[in-house]
């Protein structure tokens, strides 16, 4: 990242017309950019500072900036969905992601989730990511590459998180984005370090449920909470101020646990009734 410094030859950089649409584009001698508002000479913008007003053929007006993370991720190529940066802000606060510690994520997509861990735990720390789909895994990691070129501290195992997860041990974190987190809960317990976090993502409560019961259930685990995200843009504009018609309301289930040591010689607690059990 260049933050500071004009824009040069070959970084990033997003631009945004004055409806609000976004481009990002790759900043290229010679090249140019089109749009229907007209286009645009990279070289116009190379040397300028971040923050810049540029004209296109048009005479129309677009702000260049160096996309936050935030909006690299809603812009960037998806193989699969990714997570929104309102959930990415939860996830690293509730999973209290800090510099220098060792991750395990599984369920890369399009990596959204492993940027924003990349750079929360900086160069001194680790991430470890599964992802059992290949072609998922070449997109995400273009993406990372995109964003970060090359890096040092991501380690991807193309493969099912269960097949590899005790090899990995022991970790600080682990932050599920799988369809059934609660099948891993006793393999995580055994890689998480005690007073670890574990934290899943899921689109549903039904999955939520299950999860909280299997983790309620066992003897390393305490501290269980489930919640959702929900964010609501205002529109202010002189005298007029009002919420947006449209928001990104629910897109996911965030469930969190803290790992403990079992208490010796207490009994196991109560397994859920088939009658409890989500189906």
């Amino acid at each position: 990242m260049n933050e500071g410094l004009p824009f040069q030859d070959g970084e990033q950089v997003l631009l945004i017309d004055q409806r609000g649409k976004r481009h990002l584009i790759f900043l290229r001698k010679t090249e140019t950019f089109h749009s229907d508002r007209g286009w645009i000479p990279h070289d116009t913008i190379i040397g300028q500072p971040e923050g810049s007003w540029v004209r296109s053929s048009m005479g129309l007006r677009y702000l260049a900036f160096r996309p936050t993370l935030a909006e690299y991720v809603l812009e960037m190529p998806r193989g699969a969905q990714v997570i929104y940066p309102k959930d990415l802000a939860m996830i690293l606060f509730w999973a209290d992601v800090y510099p220098g510690g060792r991750v395990l994520e599984a369920g890369m997509g399009s990596a959204a989730l492993t940027l924003a861990l990349l750079r929360a735990v900086g160069s001194e720390g680790r991430v470890i990511t599964f992802e059992q789909r290949e072609d998922f895994a070449r997109r995400a990691i273009a993406n990372i590459h995109m964003r970060l070129g090359e890096v040092t501290n991501l380690t991807v195992r193309l493969a099912p998180v269960e097949q590899g997860i005790a090899d990995e041990g022991p970790v600080d974190r682990v932050l599920l984005d799988l369809p059934e987190p609660w099948t891993l809960t006793r393999a995580v317990a055994g890689v998480l370090r005690p007073g670890g976090i574990l934290l899943s993502y899921v689109p549903t409560i039904i999955q939520s449920h299950q999860l909280s019961q299997t983790l309620n259930a066992e003897r390393e685990w305490a501290l269980v909470e489930t919640f959702e995200t929900l964010m609501r843009p205002w529109n202010i504009e002189g005298q007029s101020v009002r919420p947006f018609h449209r928001m990104v309301a629910h897109t996911g289930f965030i469930t969190v646990a803290r790992r403990v040591v079992p208490e010796a010689g207490a009994p196991p607690p109560p397994r859920p009734r088939d009658a409890d059990r989500v189906q």
